[in-house]
């Protein structure tokens, strides 16, 4: 738990309490998407990632905490594998990628313009990590889901074959099956 206090104390250093997001601040977002993510049993190393998802920026949230040319400073304060999966996640550029992603496993980096195949061990965790930060912005803005439903559900379908078992049931609570 010491290094989870150390990450907070990290974002809350970086602004994170006080940038806007969905529910509050971005800070109370990724520590919500952490703590998602332990109750369905992902590995540390995915909450870790989880806790961090958006420090380079996102597609879907152009504030970046970090430069993604810093990732050392990341990875020295929550592991490489955890800083690898936070660097996919926020270099994803989602309409290049999202759909296809389970079955290419590849992601369009939009940092730098490149494809990146995503390492097998990474997919899933990757994928998980994805469906709960946007199960968490769904549950802070319902209305997202009123207007985006099918799009969600034909994503997280698409999703489906890699996606832990936890986190494919927590999609069909969160959505009916």
């Amino acid at each position: 738990m010491s290094a989870d206090v150390d990450v907070r104390a990290w974002l809350r250093d970086r602004g994170a309490e006080s940038i806007e997001h969905p529910g509050g601040t971005l800070y109370a977002h990724l520590c919500r998407v952490q703590q998602r993510l332990a109750e369905l049993g992902q590995d540390p190393d995915v909450q870790s990632a989880g806790l961090a998802h958006a420090v380079y920026g996102t597609d879907g949230f152009d504030v970046a905490l970090l430069d993604w040319t810093d990732r050392g400073q990341l990875r020295d304060l929550i592991g490489a594998d955890a800083e690898d999966l936070v660097y996919l996640y926020g270099a994803c550029d989602r309409k290049r990628s999202w759909r296809q992603l389970a079955t290419t496993g590849e992601v369009y980096d939009r940092f730098t313009g490149q494809t990146r195949i995503v390492r097998s061990e990474q997919l899933t965790p990757v994928i998980d990590l994805s469906i709960v930060n946007e199960l968490d912005v769904i549950a802070q803005m319902p209305s997202l889901l009123d207007k985006h439903q099918a799009d969600f559900r034909e994503l997280f379908a698409a999703w489906a074959p890699v996606a832990s078992a936890a986190v494919r049931s927590e999609v069909g609570r969160v959505l009916g099956r």
